[in-house]
């Protein structure tokens, strides 16, 4: 069935409400905007979902909500799990309030316990509460840090982190098995309260992560005797991030946190952004300004679920402010915890840090210089979640902490997912620490270069939309894979990786040979002098990623060299 046909079918529906109808019929002569809310189902994929709220197919509303709800149902009923329940949250953005108590109400009408927050909450906290309250899953309304009109719907297992294999397949396959919206169970919130079904939650949880949060600082006294001395702006960006980051900043003794107003309450609508991204240096622009007034120390902006953080440094020489990319946060978190777990005594003999594949190479030479077992794994928490599993399963490694370029870090194995308002905590920690010996955070990461090595990494991404964005990414990457490039700019490719075809090519030679790869649509390109690259589509929006990185003599080498690599990856674009 075609577009035009889904679209006419959706307006017939005795099961469309007339609400719906009428925002269909308002686009009516939007051929365009036809086709893209209706050329193919919102997919459920690896957790869930994601797209632009409104009417149609592909498209956020309570339909395909209701079905990837209905099929979650379905598979936990299979699994015999509703009495354990699943947990619910949600962010600030527009639909996230109705979305999560509609898909309360549907697990209730499946005979499914249900714990919702009586308010917005952040998503490590929801991988904190499914641990917690042992539920058999768990469910965020959220689209993380992408443009205002997304919504998504990110579903969790028992072990606190985002659905994985073998378990995303099963529910993707139960959630497809459904074919029409009629077979979306209801029930009234009143019916739901009454039967024991419908639960809400809030403080006693926020007081338990709180502890949890407290039970990883590892220098409080310097913060109480210090935090005086530090200064701290910070913004939710609009969104969840403010009532828990306040409060453990405030309880552990920060005096001098200074919120940016303009973006400190929720607003689905991100009116002081265009991007709500830490990501995006443009989303400082009032922090930074608020930070020049009062001689700020660091600058930290959380995402929207705050599962994200940002982060400026100012430099005492220059009294400019530093941005900080996701691998330099990540690095910062884990030299500092590795040492000052190491000098307390603290650094278990099978301690290990997992990175994903487009990671800093500088972790490695961290880990090694500190005897720390290092994992690599694919983009993606839940595949850093994945690893930790398999730790204590075979009862080997702890983890220290695992983080990705993309401004996540996850510490310890408590939260199963990156958390925004931990690595909050841990670079304000950090900092106070460093200034009582005269350093700044920058300072401390010119130290790191000197020890480890200048690396330095950067990432484009190509914004695609719609059905044929969707392929040209395809084009894309089907061009790279069936003929790889013996050389990337200046520099010769020594080994080409397709995680996909899970085959390794010696570019010299031209040999291939299979490779036990974790199966996903990823390019890694082995360079010469420790230098890499790697494109793969995005997981959660209409990108195509590219990563670089190198290793220089100084850190302006690194910068030239940088440039000239992310310009032969262009080069390879066209």
């Amino acid at each position: 069935m075609g577009y035009l046909e889904k679209y006419e079918e959706w307006l017939e529906s005795n099961e469309i409400d007339e609400e719906t109808k009428k925002m269909l019929k308002e686009i009516k002569d939007n051929d365009e905007e036809i086709k893209d809310s209706f050329y193919k189902e919102l997919e459920f994929g690896t957790a869930g979902l994601r797209g632009i709220v409104g009417a149609g197919t592909n498209r956020m509303n309570k339909y395909t909500v209701g079905k990837a709800t209905q099929g979650l149902a379905n598979y936990i009923i299979k699994n015999n799990g509703q009495e354990r329940g699943v947990a619910v949250a949600y962010d600030s953005r527009n639909m996230s309030e109705e979305f999560s108590k509609l898909a309360c109400l549907i697990l209730n009408a499946n005979g499914i316990k249900t714990y919702r927050f009586e308010s917005l909450r952040p998503t490590p906290e929801l991988s904190f509460t499914v641990r917690n309250l042992k539920c058999i899953s768990g469910i965020v309304i959220t689209a993380s840090h992408n443009p205002p009109k997304y919504n998504g719907y990110k579903v969790y297992w028992e072990d606190g982190a985002q659905i994985s294999y073998p378990v995303d397949e099963e529910i993707t396959r139960e959630v497809n098995a459904i074919n029409s919206y009629s077979e979306i169970k209801q029930i009234t919130e009143e019916e739901a309260v009454k039967k024991g079904l419908y639960n809400v939650i809030g403080e006693e949880i926020d007081n338990k992560y709180i502890e949890y949060l407290k039970s990883i600082c590892l220098n409080p006294e310097i913060i109480k005797k210090n935090a005086k001395d530090i200064k701290i702006v910070y913004t939710p960006l609009h969104g969840t991030g403010k009532k828990l980051a306040k409060r453990i900043l405030d309880e552990l003794g920060f005096t001098n946190v200074y919120l940016v107003k303009e973006q400190a309450e929720p607003d689905g609508s991100f009116p002081t952004v265009a991007y709500p991204n830490p990501e995006d240096p443009a989303s400082f622009k009032l922090a930074l300004k608020l930070a020049k007034e009062v001689g700020a120390d660091i600058v930290i902006a959380n995402d929207p679920d705050a599962d994200r953080i940002g982060l400026h440094v100012k430099d005492n020489k220059t009294g400019e402010y530093i941005l900080f990319n996701g691998n330099m946060i990540g690095l910062t978190v884990a030299d500092y915890l590795i040492n000052q777990k190491r000098e307390k005594g603290l650094l278990e003999k099978n301690t290990a840090l997992i990175k994903t594949i487009v990671s800093s190479n500088m972790t490695d030479r961290i880990c090694e210089k500190n005897n720390v077992a290092l994992f690599e794994v694919l983009t993606g928490f839940k595949n850093i979640a994945a690893k930790i599993k398999e730790f204590e399963k075979n009862n080997t490694y702890k983890c220290i902490m695992g983080y990705e370029e993309s401004y996540g870090c996850l510490i310890g194995d408590e939260v199963r997912d990156k958390d925004g308002i931990a690595a909050l905590m841990l670079l304000a920690e950090a900092a106070t620490f460093y200034k009582e010996k005269g350093l700044t955070l920058w300072d401390n990461m010119l130290k790191m270069y000197e020890t480890y090595g200048y690396y330095k990494e950067n990432q484009v991404s190509i914004v695609l939309e719609g059905a044929d964005g969707a392929e040209k990414i395809k084009q894309m990457m089907e061009k790279v894979r069936n003929n790889p490039p013996k050389q990337i700019g200046e520099y010769k490719v020594v080994k080409f990786r397709d995680y996909l075809n899970g085959t390794i090519k010696e570019m010299e030679t031209g040999e291939s040979y299979k490779k036990d790869l974790p199966k996903s649509n990823v390019l890694y390109f082995e360079l010469e002098n420790d230098f890499w690259c790697c494109m793969r589509p995005s997981g959660t929006e209409p990108k195509i990623k590219f990563y670089m990185g190198v290793r220089g003599s100084s850190l302006e080498d690194a910068n030239k060299l940088v440039e000239s690599l992310t310009e032969g990856m262009k080069e390879l674009m066209n």
